[in-house]
């Protein structure tokens, strides 16, 4: 017989250990009943449990001006996470402040948890600027339009900051459709093998664009792809803020630990289109949405604070009043704002100067002034554009 070269198992446990439940932890009940689980404790004081439910509210609201925004010519497309609140705020919770998330293009929940103004967002969708807020005050990567390339930057800074001893934890999100991504399974290989402080949070929201979850995979569960890499599977109800919290603090501690990455799947639902320029309507019927509608997160946590007597009219009254204000503010701050200049885009490629992109500038630059000069000719002739165009 040859010598054996079966990987040991982590942490000194049986690998089959790496398997997750197919069932996910679920601790609140649809009409918002908590069932405790003692693997799964939720160590949240009230004033986190409201703070939670705060910024779901302020999402939602801050998510349904950016439609109307890109309605009215506003954003060029936006990507909703209308029924994926809980998903995002109570996993991004989850983390200590110094931790790092590195998001998709939908984590507008995850943002509001790390303080980021929405408005700065949105600059992306609107073609203003690459997102305008500082990573680095708030530990929040700049959005990622490209199916998974922030996977292999969450690992890239995780694994660095495992060489300096740093004892951060990083977590990247992505959807279903990311996990048939390349990037995101390099990731994993990489986060495997050098034991990096990752968490991997799939939002499964059943659909990749048009593409239902079971026209993409043939695993039991998504989870289950975390076994391929040495990893532990999670699965988590994503519609259940307090099950969400607690898995992902789990997965959060023990990557600080020193005990490895983890992947996490949580089952959500995207209530809205895939981006603004989807329609829905052509794959998924009314009945399913109408089922998914009654699992809707900011209900469960309503009636779950409501129940505990946390949560009353006045103090709903004020987060809905806060949250319009916010969608307010976000709308000032977006309708009509200014482009810039678009040769800066040459700027923050490469740290030095190419030949090749000099080349490129100085072509978008022509056309630039050749548009301009046909803009002007065209106000001289029309006398309808005023001084413009010079004397009439």
């Amino acid at each position: 017989m040859g010598e054996d070269v079966t990987a040991p198992p982590l942490d000194g446990q049986d690998p089959l250990r790496l398997l997750p439940p197919v069932e996910p932890v679920r601790l609140l009940a649809s009409d918002g009943t908590l069932h405790e689980d003692e693997a799964h404790p939720v160590e949240l004081s009230d004033e986190a449990l409201l703070a939670i439910h705060r910024a779901m509210v302020l999402t939602r609201r801050v998510d349904r001006e950016a439609i109307n925004l890109q309605r009215q010519g506003q954003l060029g497309v936006y990507a909703s996470c209308l029924g994926q609140e809980a998903a995002q705020v109570a996993s991004a919770w989850a983390l200590d402040e110094a931790d790092w998330v590195f998001p998709s293009y939908r984590e507008l929940g995850s943002a509001i948890v790390r303080d980021v103004d929405p408005a700065d967002l949105l600059h992306l969708f609107r073609g203003t600027w690459l997102s305008n807020h500082d990573p680095y005050e708030h530990r929040f990567a700049l959005l990622s339009i490209p199916i998974g390339t922030q996977a292999l930057h969450a690992t890239g800074f995780a694994m660095g900051a495992r060489f300096d001893d740093n004892p951060v934890v990083t977590m990247v999100y992505f959807g279903d459709g990311g996990t048939s991504e390349g990037d995101p399974h390099e990731a994993m290989t990489f986060a495997g093998v050098m034991q990096a402080p990752v968490v991997f949070f799939v939002q499964n929201n059943r659909y990749a664009i048009s593409v239902p979850l079971d026209r993409q995979t043939a695993a039991p569960t998504l989870a289950h792809k975390a076994v391929g890499y040495g990893l532990p599977g999670f699965r988590c109800d994503g519609n259940d803020p307090l099950a969400t919290y607690a898995v992902t603090r789990r997965a959060v501690e023990r990557a600080r630990a020193g005990k490895g990455p983890a992947l996490i799947e949580a089952l959500t639902y995207r209530m809205e289109a895939h981006t603004t320029s989807d329609d829905p309507t052509r794959y998924r019927s009314k009945e399913e949405l109408e089922e998914a509608a009654r699992t809707d997160p900011i209900a469960r946590m309503r009636n779950h604070l409501r129940q505990r007597d946390l949560l009353d009219d006045a103090t709903e009254a004020r987060f809905e009043e806060e949250a319009a204000e916010r969608a307010r503010a976000v709308r000032e701050a977006i309708y009509d704002a200014p482009h810039g200049d678009p040769l800066e885009l040459f700027d923050h490629v490469y740290l030095a100067d190419r030949a090749d992109l000099a080349a490129q500038r100085e072509e978008l630059r022509a056309e630039l002034a050749t548009r301009d000069e046909e803009a002007g000719a065209d106000g001289a002739a029309d006398p309808g554009t005023g001084d413009a165009g010079g004397e009439r």
